[in-house]
């Protein structure tokens, strides 16, 4: 909670990193302990995440995750999905899509890098 015993021209600026850190201070208020951020993906999460958020946003089934990659500030997540389903199945027409993510699992950006029959492979 904000102090309100003093006028806002005393209580000085503010230095708040975010809402995140606001609510790390206020819950250690609270509690008694230490505030902590939360900590960063693990690979396996980075996957499911990126797996998850290719999914909402393409509105499309993926095949799996094809590649989890550390990069300076988070993930880059490659999902294979199928774009368009035929009959029979090696007639498919597959997309890779690549997702990059924060640190903390938020997504930064999302591209389609290739389209590609099943079977022939990315190009």
């Amino acid at each position: 909670m904000p102090d309100r015993s003093r006028g806002p021209e005393e209580r000085g600026p503010r230095r708040s990193g975010g809402l995140v850190d606001d609510f790390l201070q206020e819950s250690a208020k609270r509690t008694g302990r230490p505030a902590r951020r939360p900590r960063p993906l693990s690979a396996a999460t980075a996957g499911s995440t990126g797996l998850r958020l290719i999914r909402e946003l393409t509105g499309r089934d993926p095949e799996g995750v094809t590649l989890v990659k550390p990069v300076e500030d988070g993930w880059v997540v490659d999902v294979e999905v199928v774009e368009d389903r035929r009959i029979p199945s090696s007639g498919d027409i597959l997309a890779l899509y690549e997702a990059e993510l924060d640190m903390g699992g938020d997504l930064l950006s999302y591209r389609r890098i290739s389209r590609y029959r099943r079977g022939s492979g990315a190009s």
